[in-house]
């Protein structure tokens, strides 16, 4: 097997729940030994329902093909006991607010002092300096911080919550391993690691790309429901059907457009660029919960113009294409239990562990001998 790109890199990963361990992994999966850090009893996320065998199924998905080390940070003598692999790392991953690691004696301050080409990401709500640096938060939290949540929100009397922790994974998780990748590159030149702000908050922005150019350039800043990608225009818009499915129309280029129209026989007068939106979605609305569907779906099949029925999880992971382009071959496998698939991950198969290589989920402390010594 050809070498993967990240092997021989080690990683020391202090974080919990969702965008550390996301970032972890994405980083085992290219090749780097990733040593999971958690305080005795194991983090949160391993008791969060449903469980598969001993942990959460999530905790699984997330931290298969790591290793383990139980230890107690607040405990006299652990920083000591994590010396040898803080001088051996290239990368660190931490999720506390600002401050915490530095009171455990592990901020980047003392750490680059041991390790100079030491890596250090630090994965936060809000980031490390800054009014609210010091704030709890969740997703929700930080799409409602950035204006992200204002741009779609739903009926005022029943406002949605989104279904994509975008906050965690694309503010958190990615840029985490994207900076941590330009900092490897980074590295190469100067022999020198540094400490990396990732503000989950922050990264959401580029999410609004067009509500802000809109806004910046013109004062029109979209709300609720309006403006061409967040509800206001006929051309992006969720349709039902009949049988309570939706239809997904993007047809948003002129081309894409006609084809649509034309397929739907919608009137000529409501088919032009300055036709009032609430009226065309509300035509359209009305053709389309006129058949179910399979109606929509199979014409749409025949016509090309940006338009699909929105499919359940569970139709989607069984869908033909995902399955053909072997999306989940891979497995997870803890002790003698397996068979639990494991998280499909944003990197290409050349460049990753192969799919035929199960990935273990070690038990709490499992490595604390190998990697720590004997207490």
């Amino acid at each position: 097997m050809t070498e993967l790109p990240l092997s021989g890199l080690r990683v020391l990963d202090f974080s919990t729940l969702l965008p550390g361990p996301l970032a972890g992994l994405l980083l085992a999966e290219a090749g780097a030994d990733v040593i999971k850090i958690e305080r005795p009893g194991g983090e949160d996320g391993r008791r969060m329902k449903p469980n598969w065998g001993d942990v959460a199924a999530t905790f699984a998905f997330l931290n298969g093909g790591k290793r383990s080390v139980a230890i107690d940070l607040k405990q006299a003598g652990a920083r000591e006991r994590l010396l040898p692999l803080i001088e051996s790392a290239d990368i660190l991953i931490e999720q506390f607010r600002p401050g915490v690691m530095a009171r455990l004696g592990l901020g980047y301050e003392e750490l680059c002092v041991l390790n100079p080409r030491l890596i250090y990401c630090s994965i936060t709500g809000y980031g490390q300096d800054g009014p609210l640096a010091g704030r709890a938060g969740h997703d929700l939290n930080y799409q409602g911080e950035a204006g992200i949540l204002a741009l779609n929100t739903g009926a005022p009397e029943r406002p949605q919550v989104p279904p994509v922790l975008a906050a965690d994974i694309a503010g958190g998780s990615y840029p985490a391993v994207m900076n941590i990748l330009l900092a490897l590159r980074q590295r190469e030149h100067t022999g020198r690691g540094l400490h990396l702000d990732i503000a989950m908050t922050d990264n959401l922005f580029a999410f609004a790309f067009r509500a802000l150019a809109g806004g910046w350039a013109g004062g029109d800043w979209p709300r609720s429901g309006t403006g061409l990608l967040t509800g206001g225009s006929p051309r992006y818009q969720l349709y039902p059907t009949a049988d309570g499915a939706l239809l997904a129309v993007a047809a948003l280029e002129d081309r894409f457009w006609d084809t649509f129209c034309e397929a739907m026989e919608l009137p000529d007068d409501l088919r032009l660029a300055d036709a009032p939106p609430d009226r065309v979605i509300d035509a359209i609305r009305t053709l389309v919960s006129c058949e179910p569907a399979a109606h929509w779906a199979d014409l749409f099949e025949r016509v090309d113009c940006c338009c699909s029925i929105v499919r359940s999880l569970a139709e989607a992971v069984t869908s033909p294409h995902f399955q053909a382009r072997g999306l989940f071959d891979y497995s997870l496998r803890q002790g003698d239990l397996e068979g639990l698939g494991a998280l499909p991950v944003p990197i290409s198969r050349e460049l990753r562990r192969p799919s035929g290589e199960v990935r273990d989920v070690a038990p709490l402390g499992a490595h604390n001998e190998e990697l720590l010594g004997k207490s």
